[in-house]
């Protein structure tokens, strides 16, 4: 009987320690998954960093020849200030989602001026934007890949029961707003043309 029991209590305790690591393994998966999550979200932060400095410099440098264009000037200075003040992920996607919306009514304005196509100062503030909206795009693009391998884990049976109990939740995508997807292209060939006719 002592025997019997012996070996009961060892198979239970077996079957406890496998338990035991499989959970500890899961758990600390998901703690690795949620810190890149949190690494991918810190390289999209930079290049919005970047870019909201940028477009500031942009900004003043239309400002000099497109006063009458208060508004745009506004929408900018609103998304700089909502991207300095983010401090989670979801803050930081809508405060760079309003930096797209506002970067998009800024290059319209462009567009109603041919002369800041001849401003040095303009031309290289444009270039080092483009530079950096492409490292933007490579780095949602890597967070949002992050995001989904971190989100499927926390959806899928069984791992789910272990996010819900140690309150993983779902991490945002950064997804490209509506606005942005209509930006205007801006041609810069005819530079020489227009910086004569001025």
């Amino acid at each position: 009987m002592k025997r019997g029991l012996l070996i009961g209590v060892a198979v239970v305790a077996v079957l406890l320690l496998m338990i035991g690591g499989c959970l500890s393994g899961s758990y600390n998966r998901f703690v690795k998954e949620k810190e890149t999550v949190d690494q991918k979200w810190a390289q999209v932060n930079n290049q919005l960093q970047r870019r909201s400095d940028l477009i500031g410099n942009l900004a003043e440098t239309v400002r000099g020849i497109a006063k009458q264009e208060q508004t745009v000037f506004g929408q900018i200075a609103d998304a700089r200030a909502q991207m300095a003040g983010a401090h989670t992920p979801q803050q930081g996607i809508a405060a760079g989602q309003a930096m797209d919306t506002a970067l998009s009514r800024l290059l319209v304005v462009v567009e109603n001026y041919p002369q800041l196509k001849s401003d040095q100062a303009f031309l290289q503030l444009m270039d080092e934007l483009a530079g950096t909206e492409n490292r933007l795009a490579t780095e949602r693009m890597r967070y949002n890949e992050e995001v989904q391998t971190y989100n499927v884990m926390i959806k899928t049976f069984p791992s789910n029961f272990l996010a819900a109990a140690f309150h993983f939740g779902e991490a945002p995508y950064y997804q490209v707003p509506e606005a942005a997807k209509a930006t205007p292209k801006i041609d810069f060939r005819d530079l020489g043309r227009d910086s004569t006719r001025h």
